[in-house]
């Protein structure tokens, strides 16, 4: 029996990887691996049914080139559209996406590169302008089309704002399309998002339905058919305009204190976000791993919130859509570190800032008073724990 490669070369191969004792470790390789056996017995069998041979079973698979910090609305169209991955991992010391690096993924079969203006964890922007320049570049080398979508979903309420952002959007001749979420940072109401297209003949007239029997003509672009009541969209559209100003003057932030552990010299956190300017309104760190502390991020935000006030979590890994192998969210940290993220709404005040510092301190105190018996302590939870990015 001959050799089937697998669909996507990116993807991990168990083959070239050291067997690890970790259970969960395990079990994630043997979960990929039977879905590769599921895959190939398929195409097999399908190809000594038809006579036909393995790319003409498979077909061409179109490509799309991103960040590996996406949203989980590009899983969904990964699945439902038959379009391969292609991630990019930063390094946790940038966060944020480089040229080369995605020129690199390119291919005839490319059918877009996407920007992430604002990842989830870190509020980094990818440098949308650098990788218009290269893109420019590179069609004309190769004679490709391919286009930029800027995934603005946490930015595009806030780098407008931001003047020292360069150049993203339509301003940029490769941005053909740019997406925004209205309900971010606490400014509208959930289900708020748009999509703008560059020009009317960039969306293709036969993504929509053209429906009649709901009283009038009526085009529709979504998957689930869901229609909006207008005066609801309006004013969620109104509201935003309004909040957005107000969103204006948090830009401006400090960062989380440093504080020094004891005895050590070392920094308590390492930060990770770009800063105060030209980055979404958050605050991001992780505890120092150098410190090799009993607990994690995760477990100092279940501390935290039982002083009602919930920052967010995340371990620094993701789920490939299509293998469904746990990876590591960098290129250069360990897919079992954590961090956790403050977001900064318009409706913190100094009072609550001061508030949050306090219950922080009060909050690593008692972790460190445990020492390693918070490690035994919370030893159960922690093998349960299997946290999601949202």
């Amino acid at each position: 029996m001959s050799k089937i490669p697998l669909k996507n070369p990116q993807m991990p191969n168990p083959e070239n990887e050291e067997v690890s004792s970790d259970p969960a470790e395990l079990a994630e390789q043997v979960k990929y691996l039977k879905n590769q056996l599921y895959k190939v017995t398929r195409s097999i069998a399908h190809v000594r049914e038809s006579g036909l041979d393995e790319g003409e079973v498979r077909g061409v698979y179109p490509n799309l080139v991103m960040s590996d910090m996406f949203q989980a609305c590009w899983e969904k169209f990964f699945r439902f559209m038959d379009v391969e991955p292609r991630f990019v991992a930063p390094s946790s010391e940038h966060c944020k996406v480089n040229a080369e690096d995605m020129i690199a993924l390119c291919d005839d079969k490319t059918i877009g590169m996407v920007a992430i203006m604002g990842n989830h964890y870190t509020g980094h922007y990818d440098p949308v302008w650098d990788l218009d320049e290269a893109l420019t570049k590179l069609n004309k080398e190769k004679g490709y089309q391919i286009g930029l979508h800027v995934d603005a979903a946490s930015g595009g309420f806030i780098a407008p704002f931001q003047p020292e952002v360069p150049a993203w959007d339509f301003r940029l001749p490769n941005v053909l399309s740019i997406s925004a979420s209205g309900h971010k940072f606490g400014a509208s109401v959930c289900g708020t998002g748009w999509v703008v297209f560059r020009e009317r003949t960039d969306l293709a007239e036969h993504v929509a339905v053209s429906v009649s029997y709901l009283g009038g003509d009526a085009d529709s672009y979504t998957l689930n058919f869901s229609r909006l009541d207008p005066a609801h969209v309006h004013v969620c559209m109104m509201y935003d305009v309004c909040m957005t100003a107000c969103l204006h003057q948090w830009f401006l932030r400090s960062h989380t204190h440093c504080y020094s552990f004891a005895g050590t010299g070392k920094k308590r956190f390492v930060i990770m976000d770009d800063g105060d300017t030209a980055c979404l309104p958050v605050v991001s760190a992780r505890l120092n791993p150098d410190l090799r502390l009993p607990f994690t991020d995760i477990d100092f935000q279940h501390q935290l919130s039982e002083q009602h006030w919930y920052v967010s979590g995340y371990s620094l890994r993701f789920e490939h859509p299509i293998s469904k192998m746990l990876l590591p969210l960098f290129n250069d940290t360990p897919k079992s570190a954590t961090m956790f993220r403050v977001v900064v709404k318009s409706n913190l005040t100094r009072e609550l800032a001061e508030d949050l510092v306090k219950q922080v301190e009060a909050t690593l105190k008692e972790m460190d008073s445990q020492g390693t018996g918070f490690k035994m302590k919370h030893k159960a939870a922690k093998l349960a724990h299997r946290p999601s990015v949202c």
